[in-house]
């Protein structure tokens, strides 16, 4: 696992030791900061469920503003803060050691991009989306929730304030995109 692209472009990532996190593969990464990049630079991000925090550090790497990671996960936590470190991003992040609910009840910053990533087959990116749409001031306008599942876990959610705008399949990953839904 590595840094694609941006100032940490090459950069190995160390992953989170054990099996209680799946990293998102180069093969997923680079078409989503494809798809991602010529809005990247600036923006606020959230990293829900981070796990090593490859997602959130390759934004920063791209040039976003500042990124939120939260784990649950102590040994993610300190996989997260250590390759901050050594890809020299830790003063563009914050490291949370939290549950994602408890997080998003108590947040309070606006974010451009939200990315989830929960683990598989418990129906937390539902309980998440759910969450999320309750709480659209932690959404700036033009923001985006993307969320990481296997295809075989998706099933549509009619949400009153988001609204599905894509999705992308991947092998064995499924990429599904969020907006703000306009009122």
């Amino acid at each position: 696992m590595r840094v694609i692209s941006g100032s940490a472009r090459g950069k190995a990532l160390l992953s989170v030791p054990g099996d209680t996190t799946r990293p998102i593969l180069d093969r997923v990464k680079k078409p989503l900061f494809d798809i991602l990049r010529p809005t990247i630079e600036g923006t606020i991000w959230l990293d829900l469920f981070a796990g090593s925090g490859g997602v959130g550090i390759e934004a920063l790497s791209e040039g976003a503003g500042h990124c939120t990671f939260v784990d649950l996960e102590p040994k993610a936590v300190t996989t997260i803060k250590k390759n901050l470190e050594d890809t020299a991003l830790s003063e563009r992040a914050e490291v949370y050691n939290s549950d994602a609910f408890q997080f998003l009840r108590r947040a309070r910053r606006t974010y451009d991009y939200i990315y989830v990533a929960p683990p598989q087959y418990k129906g937390l990116w539902n309980e998440a989306m759910m969450n999320i749409a309750e709480r659209t001031h932690l959404l700036s306008p033009q923001a985006r929730v993307i969320i990481q599942i296997d295809p075989k876990e998706y099933e549509e959610l009619s949400l009153n304030t988001l609204q599905k705008i894509e999705e992308r399949k991947y092998g064995k990953t499924l990429l599904v995109f969020w907006s703000k839904k306009e009122l």
